[in-house]
């Protein structure tokens, strides 16, 4: 699914607002072209050039991973930061900043798989002589295996891709039991084939996800297995207490000559978790000691941007890209208040989204949202809004609404955030009570954000929830978010509001089943408007990910394909000797 975990903290200072605006073009008139809206950094671009094999690269962290378990990865940087480092798919993004990163090439396949019988069958071989970190084979079994642990209950959380995908996997709950599917062959070691419920033309992308990552069955801990998956990429798990400190090193069985995409130039990586915000932020604008070797893990702070953006030599080391995800308000449409349409069109109106844009960094970083679907899957352009009105909310039509719906005095309603959201939820508290609706606060920690939003149970009325693509295909954004059939009790991570809605599943199934990928880029974006229209969501925001480096790093940049996270794959440093740890 692909959401982000994010920590911000304090409001913006007056002298934080006026270095952003200093920093970005304006944004005036009806320009929906985000190109065009360029913040005072550089994009697409590789920090520090080519850098030197050795050395300990930091990463500096104020969490811990959600879940490293492949069959329970799916925060994007994590993805990003396993699919990289620790463990190989079938199919993997190319190492390249901009357009480039989005393309796929094989990883531990020989090629992007060979589709049949109309695409509803894909077949891969593997590449030969793979081994694990402790130089025993990889088999097509494990990869059938790990496949089989993402429909585990006990292992929710992951990609559900092949839930989705897979012929007679209904009901199906995993391996655990000694059970197994049978629309998964490996007639041979080296050999897997794919039997899907339809036909899916672009499952050489599917297979990019951790869900297609080896895991032999003689390793499965069960739960566990977050904390110690078995080794198929450059790097090893040496050590890692849960919420402090993880050490990599290298995976001496790791055959470069099997891996065009990772560089593995540094020895060690050591990720120090648990961190303040600002601290992290000030340690590498700093760049003293081992912080000159170090990356940080989750944003720039909106209040260190004032520290970065006015200095060329700070700036020159933050990266900006764009996300490709779109923020959005999840509205809980499984019960009141908002199972009222009306009520749910009302809150298009009530926020202010110029105060989000401020919350959240300012325009330097974040573009207004008009539609769910991001401007990369909609021809580069941004939609033109469906309900109409400025950007700060329109009162008095939030108003009319609220009456129509018998709630003229408003109504008292919750959201619950990350830590790092409080800024955003109490900008959005300001902007609700302008139309009479009380807003109450809760935050969780970022670490557990989207297993507690997960729990339909106890879900809140409202909380942010960001989605990304999987990849460049709307397929992978729409159904996630919006299809009822999809909603699971633990572990709900795309569909936050509990939409359903026959009529959008129906139609959602007859444009997945378009050959033609021009009409059905435009069947998403037409069913977009029509989603939007009956309101389980407010799209709030289009991120970009500000990510500062030390003055010791080389190779860094923002991959398209994991919402702007740095590329593990090729990161290192300039002078190893510097680095320490």
């Amino acid at each position: 699914m692909s959401r982000r975990t994010r920590m911000l903290s304090a409001s913006l200072s007056t002298s934080l607002a006026l270095a952003l605006l200093g920093a970005c073009t304006a944004q005036g008139g009806d320009d929906r072209d985000p190109d065009k809206r360029q913040p005072g950094v550089a994009t697409g671009t590789v920090i520090g050039g080519t850098p030197k094999r050795g050395g300990t690269l930091t990463v500096l962290s104020n969490q811990d991973f959600a879940h490293l378990d492949p069959a329970r990865n799916w925060v994007m940087p994590t993805m990003d930061f396993g699919t990289r480092l620790i463990y190989r798919t079938l199919t993997t993004f190319r190492a390249a900043p901009g357009k480039k990163g989005s393309e796929i090439v094989p990883d531990l396949a020989t090629d992007l798989g060979r589709s049949s019988d109309g695409g509803r069958t894909w077949t891969f071989t593997l590449k030969p002589g793979l081994v694990y970190e402790d130089g025993t084979p990889i088999r097509a079994r494990d990869i059938k295996y790990n496949v089989e642990r993402s429909f585990a209950p006990d292992l929710a959380g992951g990609p559900d891709y092949a839930q989705r995908y897979l012929a007679d996997a209904e009901g199906y709950a995993g391996p655990l039991d000694g059970k197994h599917l049978d629309s998964i062959r490996t007639p041979d070691d080296r050999t897997i084939v794919f039997a899907l419920r339809r036909p899916v033309a672009e499952f050489s992308y599917t297979v990019t996800l951790p869900t297609f990552s080896p895991v032999p069955e003689s390793r499965e801990k069960g739960v566990q297995y977050d904390l110690r998956p078995f080794s198929s990429g450059p790097y090893r798990i040496e050590s890692y207490a849960r919420g402090k400190k993880l050490v990599l090193v290298r995976n001496t069985h790791w055959d470069a000559a099997t891996d065009p995409v990772r560089k593995a130039y540094p020895d060690r990586i050591v990720v120090i978790q648990g961190l303040k915000g600002g601290q992290i932020d000030d340690r590498i604008i700093e760049s003293a000691g081992v912080d000159a070797s170090a990356v940080e893990w989750s944003d720039l702070q909106p209040s260190s941007v004032a520290k970065v953006l006015p200095r060329p030599e700070i700036r020159q080391r933050l990266s900006a890209e764009r996300t490709g995800c779109t923020d959005m308000l999840a509205l809980n449409t499984s019960r009141a208040p908002f199972d009222d349409p009306k009520l749910r069109q009302a809150m298009q109106y009530a926020v202010d989204k110029e105060d989000q844009v401020t919350a959240n960094g300012g325009p330097a970083l974040n573009d207004v949202a008009t539609a769910y679907l991001p401007p990369s899957l909609t021809g580069g352009r941004a939609a033109a809004p469906v309900h109409g009105g400025p950007a700060t909310g329109d009162v008095k039509k939030a108003e009319k609404l609220l009456a129509e719906a018998g709630r003229a005095d408003g109504f008292d309603t919750t959201i619950t955030v990350s830590t790092g959201d409080k800024t955003r939820a109490e900008a959005l508290q300001q902007s609700l009570a302008r139309v009479g609706i009380r807003l109450r606060i809760e935050t969780v920690d970022p670490s557990v954000y989207y297993d507690t939003i997960g729990d339909t149970a106890n879900a809140p009325d409202m909380a942010i929830s960001g989605w990304c693509p999987d990849y460049p295909s709307a397929a992978t954004f729409l159904p996630f978010v919006f299809d009822g059939r999809t909603i699971k009790p633990k572990g709900n991570q795309g569909n936050v509001s509990q939409f359903r809605d026959k009529a959008v599943e129906r139609r959602m199934d007859e444009i997945a089943a378009m050959s033609d990928a021009s009409a059905a880029n435009k069947a998403w974006t037409a069913l977009d408007r029509e989603i939007q229209r009956t309101s389980p969501a407010v799209p709030l925001l289009w991120e970009r990910k500000p990510l500062l480096v030390g003055d010791n790093i080389a190779g860094a940049f923002g991959h398209p394909s994991w919402t702007g996270q740095f590329d593990f794959a090729v990161i290192g440093l300039k002078d190893p000797s510097r680095s320490k740890g």
